[in-house]
């Protein structure tokens, strides 16, 4: 049966922790394509999802895939210049989609910093572009799989603790401004977009991230843990590592899935 309570999957080590969510992802997402379904996928920046696309990208079975029934979306990007490094798109292209067949029309990418005149347009923009493929609900679309990282102080996409993004409830995309993390200027998603999402992956390790792991899984306040808030529709599923785990708790690890 499905359910959105949180369950921990523990690897033995980073190298693992990546192989293993690239192999669920393309059986999940191969197997929903296989089905005649279109599938709308979310991906995140940072260093260990960096890592699970290139784990993507170089895997045997990439190319069994019909990719052309997927849709990438961003949960948030950095607004600075198009093609520069510091963009999650970037990252994203270089590892994985530069090395599958999927249709440019897919690949849903934030504006850039030389393509809208600012921070603001590029929101609204990308909320116009989510709305294409909403439904009646809801003006975005239901994302299968919504790739999370975590920082060290719990945040999530460019949504960080105690600041007013985390609350917005009526918007599908926000500017970020004067961001804890350079660049200063970005574009998130909001919650309700991440939380209307099928399945909410976190990708987290490093000793950094314990507390927030722990955090996540004690239920602390989504405003000032934004990692706390976030869940799917159907499954909420944190992959970490031993080490990253050693500190929390054993009756916060649920690690049967």
């Amino acid at each position: 049966m499905a359910t959105a309570e949180k369950r921990v999957v523990i690897s033995a080590d980073p190298e693992s922790l990546t192989q293993a969510v690239a192999d669920r992802f393309l059986n999940r997402v191969g197997t929903w394509g296989a089905d005649g379904r279109t599938v709308h996928v979310g991906l995140a920046g940072g260093g260990i999802i960096g890592d699970v696309l290139t784990r993507l990208g170089e895997h045997p079975q990439v190319g069994a895939v019909d990719w052309s029934r997927v849709h990438f979306w961003w949960v948030d990007e950095r607004f600075v210049p198009k093609g520069s490094e510091e963009r999650n798109d970037a990252l994203a292209r270089r590892a994985f989609l530069d090395r599958i067949d999927v249709p440019a029309g897919n690949i849903h990418a934030v504006a850039a910093s030389d393509e809208t005149d600012d921070a603001e347009s590029a929101a609204a923009a990308y909320a116009g572009e989510l709305a294409a493929f909403g439904s009646e609900d809801v003006a975005w679309p239901e994302f299968d799989i919504c790739f999370l990282g975590v920082g060290s102080d719990g945040h999530i996409a460019s949504l960080f603790p105690d600041r007013p993004e985390i609350t917005l409830t009526d918007r599908a995309a926000s500017a970020v401004h004067d961001s804890p993390k350079p660049p200063s200027d970005r574009v998130t998603l909001t919650r309700p977009v991440i939380n209307a999402s099928k399945r909410v992956w976190m990708v987290l390790v490093g000793p950094d991230k314990s507390a927030a792991l722990g955090l996540a899984l004690a239920g602390a306040s989504y405003h000032s843990v934004p990692a706390a808030g976030a869940k799917g529709t159907r499954r909420t599923i944190l992959f970490t590592d031993e080490a990253t785990a050693a500190q929390v708790p054993p009756e916060l690890i649920d690690d049967q899935y």
